[in-house]
């Protein structure tokens, strides 16, 4: 966890802000928006306000100009950030790091004050552990192995916390005379659950973490890495509404949205994305009807990122190898399901996945290695950021097929080694954090305004941030 103390490096840093941030700091929310920054390198959360009107930032707390010797101030290193619904919480996963002596893996919550400031709530609420058998066995593995939480969502409703928890490997306790005689124990990845209770508090629902081996048959170890869980998307409970500016309206906005949720877990390694049904009201995780174990549908290869149109009506995954997106559509009886792509069954419809013809689709321009996507707060758009080209590829969804087109230019350039992006909910901002190198010149946040009529991103300068930025989030 270098720091960069040359004071030369601190002089650029000063005279970017000073082109950049608007005259003084204040964070007006009736005028202004709020990103949250995730540092890796002061292990804290950085914020910045906005202008909403013409995008000119202004730095409220720990930003680079009062980090610059700041290390371990939060209780572990913070990765994924999301803001809830409400913009009253944020949440971040921390990591425990040697680095950071007595740090932890956990998730801290933050309430958002009106000034802009993040104080901490409490302590960081840990993840319960993998209660793992061992293969061939029913002999649990001791002790029970934690997970490794790696991205992080909340449903559209604010009531839960999903968390793809990564495969990992554990000591094997007797490396002969059971089906795995290996120095090493492969962990599969899960599902974290937490709810979301009085005071933003998150609480890890029974059950949790949930594997692909749904609630009928244990989770055992594996005989090599695998179901490796990194990313997760919640199906909507409730629809867009009407946006300031007409034209971002989805077809959704009049209609009742559904009352069954889905999770769809991707599996980087078995090129594959899993579906669970989701309890409403407790978060727990089961098999969804019609099935005898957990569904799961095929990608292309080495899929990194997944998620959900927020009308209910397609599924889009970036295959990273192959530089595609794979879409889908749902299948659960809705209004908004497709009639062209989901055929009548004579089962009810339990929201299953129905690859779109042409799926999946190759991105063009300089995309390569595409990860984290979005799509946008009324589901016209699909934004894919592309880890190894450092671009934005933004696309068109065809509100009737699912099926993507490239919008012009079809890429636009982020800072080096982008990592997350975040949109705001009224669909005019959106922002990727670049984790970048101290050798490069420095990390940054790229902000772009986006045009309502047409989901294009218009590139506005990128604002330096302490070191490594991971996480970040927009109110």
């Amino acid at each position: 966890m270098s720091k960069r103390f040359a004071w030369l490096f601190g002089v650029v840093v000063l005279i970017s802000f000073g082109l950049l941030v608007a005259c003084g700091s204040n964070y007006n929310p009736s005028s202004d928006g709020l990103v949250l920054v995730a540092s890796q390198g002061s292990a804290l959360i950085e914020t910045f306000s906005y202008n909403l009107y013409n995008g000119h930032l202004s730095e409220i707390a720990n930003t680079p100009i009062d980090t610059s010797s700041e290390t371990c101030v939060l209780n572990g290193i913070p990765s994924s950030l999301v803001i809830n619904p409400a913009g009253t919480y944020a949440y971040a996963i921390l990591t425990t790091n040697s680095l950071c002596p007595g740090s932890v893996t956990g998730l801290q919550i933050f309430k958002i004050n009106s000034d802009g400031n993040v104080p901490t709530v409490g302590s960081p609420v840990s993840f319960n552990p993998e209660n793992v058998l061992l293969l061939g066995t029913s002999t649990p593995v001791s002790p029970a192995p934690p997970v490794v939480p790696y991205f992080m969502v909340m449903d559209p409703s604010g009531k839960f916390l999903f968390v793809a928890d990564r495969a990992t490997s554990a000591p094997n306790p007797a490396a002969s005379g059971t089906p795995q005689p290996t120095s090493d124990l492969y962990i599969p990845g899960a599902i974290s659950v937490f709810a979301i209770g009085s005071g933003g508090v998150p609480t890890e629902v029974a059950g949790s973490p949930f594997f692909t081996t749904g609630t009928t048959n244990p989770p055992t170890t594996l005989t090599q890495a695998g179901l490796d869980i990194v990313s997760v998307a919640a199906s909507p409970t409730l629809f867009p509404k009407i946006g300031v500016n007409g034209v971002q309206n989805s077809a959704c906005s009049t209609l009742t949205p559904p009352t069954t949720e889905y999770l769809y877990a991707v599996d980087g390694l078995g090129n594959q994305v899993f579906e669970f049904q989701v309890n409403t009201s407790t978060g727990v995780l089961t098999t969804p009807p019609n099935h005898a174990q957990i569904p799961a549908f095929a990608t292309d290869q080495t899929p990194a990122g997944v998620a959900v149109d927020p009308c209910d009506r397609f599924v889009y995954v970036s295959d990273s190898l192959t530089n595609k997106v794979s879409a889908y559509s749902i299948c659960d009886g809705y209004a908004t399901q497709s009639s062209s792509n989901c055929p009548p069954s004579p089962l009810p419809p339990d929201g299953s996945l129905v690859q779109i013809a042409g799926s999946p689709i190759s991105l063009t321009g300089s995309s390569n290695g595409p990860g984290p996507l979005l799509v946008d707060p009324y589901g016209n758009n699909v934004y894919v950021l592309s880890l190894l080209s450092n671009t934005v590829s933004q696309l068109k969804i065809s509100p009737v097929s699912g099926s993507l087109s490239a919008l012009t230019p079809a890429t636009v350039a982020t800072g080096l080694g982008p990592v997350a992006m975040a949109i705001r909910a009224d669909d005019n901002w959106l922002f990727v954090s670049n984790y970048g190198t101290a050798s490069a010149g420095g990390t940054t946040v790229s902000q772009y305004s986006i045009t309502p009529a047409t989901g294009e991103l218009s590139v506005l300068p990128a604002f330096p941030t302490d070191n490594y930025p991971w996480g970040v989030a927009v109110k």
